[in-house]
């Protein structure tokens, strides 16, 4: 059609204006940088060039590309936890230098830590984005022993927990909803395992984890507010390995290892818990019959067929299981992906995705052989393609295309109970699609941008019933629509820029703007991510979700680069939000749109992060001061109310000491402003019933919440003949009472009075774990 021909136009445009004026006499160094004892890619892996003060970066499949003029040149390649090593490069023609880059086997201390690596925090344009190193998970102590990336995540400025336990994040002001999590491509739509105590990503299975807050690339669209982007091992292509660990109430296994030395390899890890053992083992006959347990599995292959194709084939299985006599409730997400990586020349890298997402609930009861089950479904289909063009050492260049379809399950009843009909909502369906241009483009030795526009497209079509409604939310009309029959289209332009200007090479500012635009929706009224919650496409009741964000900051590095140090500030408008009239229901509700709600929101805070990387101490301070609040015509009187995601204060301290070789010990102490709430204010008597009397909205605060962990980590002797480790924790050491609810009844003492109830979940919490690898 015409807006994509136009769209198209203007990114062939940019893309010739970027990639003009090519010179001659210059020539390509390519390669993959690779762990030495692994063979994983070493994702964003830097190369600096010595003579030139300039450098590149590694794409997420280890791949680099760098055009210089005819020379001599040192090229030193680092990467956090590897040991820098520099090359001595005579350029006169094209070529390959793979680079493997063994891990540190001495404290860094001993290096000055000054390469380039290491600067990256003010040198980059990226703000907003935070990188989680594998390695510190281990001994970072938390619920239940088990290490958990989005509970790691929460530590972080400007990330924030929907709640105790809970994997559910908030990231500068977004809801739950508006954060995309992606993991090897695939979306993920519900991170939790056990209702939010646990997260679906089994870290042994994990190599890169990066949120984006702010910033965020044109590469990535479909959410308001943040991206998680995860990527899985490989495997191991030198040797075959096994990774085991066991817990209190969950246990891991992980299997790699080379399909072909060198050229291909393999990861298999898989992960359960056995609470329902334990509660069976210490509840007696009373709960003989109950099933508590959940279990997932990563499986990754990848094979390089020469050194211009390589392929990737993923997956993820995961699920929950709750069963009690004649009700069983279950829900799991299933991901696949297929990637081929095609080098079309020294500068041009592609990459081609099919992906695959699932996520679905079911509820069921029995009885007397008869049975009722109720169940949800979001299922993608998405296709991708992925350009890197490396145009040179001042310019790096990103383009693609994707379209995801989408098919919605928003619920289904089917019964064979005569007091229940069977009920089968309307499937819905939705095509989502994007393209994407982006330029990292070095215009001085001291000022960067990173410019990019994206253009989303979102289509609705049926076969459906679509209605409209009254004032009343009557049925006004009907209007069916046929197969593949457009019901809707929105789409738009979300463009998006970074600027780095340094003032020395360890101090620089940054800004940021980037707008976002969601096209679907969770529906929820729970204060917490729940399996039960639905997802939606936008309709023309349901318009999308908009975010603009601005951000600025001041970055700085100091004691020789051994600490980092930023403050960043951001503002962000958010069109479309959603929330529900009183007495909405969600489930199985056919006219649920008639009952949702559109205003409007906004958040703005700062940011500050003192983070050391490096020697036997280290670990961050981060600190939040914030505020977030919704506009509804029909809610609070129009008035702006504090979102239920408000949080004025929200700091948190890590450490991690090294004592020994053998002996590591951690703790964290986190404190957040209570979420804001309504209570009654009040209350009267109408016909001899008490009715609670309330009148703003989330006007009230749950108590300050606060507490800390600690933990300590012993290593096998450096001699041992297998890695391993034992890793004691506690959680909530001076077991603080933290309010996950508050409820308000009679008081059974003084009559007429009313009593606030407080439920805690968790007090102290010992964990245990052991780890080996071998």
């Amino acid at each position: 059609n015409s807006v994509t021909m136009k769209t198209s136009s203007i990114f062939i445009f940019l893309l010739a204006l970027t990639t003009s004026g090519f010179t001659q006499n210059k020539f390509s160094i390519i390669g993959d940088i690779t762990n030495a004892s692994s063979g994983e890619e070493l994702i964003g892996a830097t190369i600096y060039v010595e003579e030139l003060k300039t450098g590149t970066s590694a794409n997420v499949f280890g791949f680099y590309s760098l055009t210089l003029p005819e020379g001599v040149y040192h090229l030193t390649y680092s990467f956090l936890g590897c040991t820098p090593t520099t090359k001595e490069v005579t350029l006169s023609a094209d070529i390959r230098m793979n680079i493997e880059l063994e891990n540190n086997s001495t404290d860094l201390e001993v290096f000055e830590v000054s390469s380039i690596d290491s600067t990256s925090h003010v040198s980059s344009t990226e703000m907003g984005v935070i990188k989680l190193e594998m390695k510190e998970l281990e001994t970072i102590p938390v619920l239940f022993g088990e290490k958990d990336i989005l509970k790691s995540i929460q530590l972080l400025p400007g990330v924030s927990a929907a709640g105790e336990g809970s994997s559910g994040y908030y990231v500068r002001g977004g809801s739950t909803d508006q954060n995309l999590v992606l993991l090897d491509g695939a979306p993920v739509y519900n991170s939790s395992h056990m209702l939010g105590f646990f997260s679906v990503f089994n870290s042994d299975a994990l190599k890169d984890v990066t949120l984006y807050k702010g910033g965020i690339p044109a590469e990535y669209g479909g959410r308001a507010s943040s991206v998680l982007d995860v990527y899985m091992k490989n495997g191991n292509n030198k040797k075959f390995q096994t990774t085991a660990g066991i817990g209190l109430i969950s246990s891991r296994l992980t299997f790699e290892g080379p399909i072909k030395k060198n050229v291909g390899s393999f990861i298999i890890s898989t992960r359960r818990t056995y609470a329902d053992l334990l509660v069976k083992g210490f509840g007696g006959d009373q709960f003989s019959d109950i099933s508590l347990y959940f279990w997932d599995l990563n499986v990754k292959a990848n094979y390089k067929i020469n050194d211009k194709n390589k392929v990737y084939l993923s997956g993820y299985f995961g699920k929950d299981v709750f069963g009690l006599g004649n009700i069983g409730f279950n829900w799991g997400n299933t991901t696949g992906t297929a990637r081929w990586n095609h080098l079309f020349s020294n500068k041009l890298f592609m990459n081609t995705s099919l992906i695959y997402s699932k996520f679905n609930y079911e509820f069921g009861i029995e009885r007397d052989g008869s049975g009722m089950t109720i169940g949800s479904a979001i299922e993608d289909w998405n296709g991708k393609v992925d350009f890197d063009l490396f145009a040179g050492s001042k310019s790096k260049i990103k383009f693609g295309i994707n379209s995801i379809y989408h098919t919605f399950e928003p619920g289904s009843l089917e019964s064979e109970i005569e007091e229940f009909n069977s009920i089968i909502l309307d499937e819905k369906y939705a095509l989502e699609s994007g393209i994407y241009f982006s330029n990292e483009h070095k215009l001085s030795g001291r000022f960067k941008v990173d410019y990019g526009l994206r253009y989303s497209f979102f289509s609705v079509f049926g076969p459906s019933d679509v209605y409209s409604y009254d004032d009343d939310n009557l049925i006004l009309d009907t209007t069916s629509y046929g197969s593949m029959e457009s019901i809707v289209n929105y789409g738009g332009f979300e463009p998006r820029i970074s600027a780095i200007y340094s003032l020395n090479e360890k101090t620089s500012v940054k800004a940021s703007y980037n707008r976002m635009y969601q096209y679907l929706h969770q529906m929820s009224n729970s204060t917490s991510i729940m399996p039960t919650d639905i997802w939606l496409p936008s309709s023309e009741i349901l318009k999308p979700q908009i975010a603009d964000q601005y951000a600025v900051g001041f970055f700085k590095n100091l004691l020789h680069n051994k600490i980092e140090a930023s403050v960043e500030g951001y503002y962000k408008n958010m069109q479309n939000q959603t929330d529900f009239e009183n007495g909405a229901d969600i489930l199985l509700n056919p006219k649920l749109e008639s009952q949702i709600l559109l205003g409007k929101g906004w958040s703005y805070g700062t940011e500050l992060l003192l983070k050391k990387k490096y020697g036997t101490l280290t670990g961050w301070i981060g600190y939040t001061l914030s505020k977030t609040q919704y506009q509804f015509d029909e809610v609070n009187n129009g008035e702006p109310y504090s979102a239920k995601q408000d949080r004025t204060h929200d700091l948190s301290i890590v450490g991690n000491y090294k004592l020994n070789k053998r002996w590591t010990v951690s703790a964290t102490w986190i404190y957040q402003t209570g979420n804001a709430v309504t209570f009654p204010s009040g209350k009267y008597v109408v016909d001899g019933q008490t009715v609670s009397y309330y009148t703003e909205r989330n006007g009230y605060r749950m108590p300050a919440y606060h507490r800390a962990d600690v933990g300590i980590t012993r290593y096998s002797k450096p001699e041992a003949k297998f890695e391993s480790n034992w890793n004691f924790s506690i959680y909530n050491v001076y077991n603080k009472k933290n309010a996950y609810s508050i409820s308000f009844k009679e008081s059974t003492t003084n009559p007429g009075a009313t009593d606030a109830v407080k439920l805690s979940l968790f007090g102290i919490v010992p964990s245990i774990a052991y780890n080996i690898k071998f």
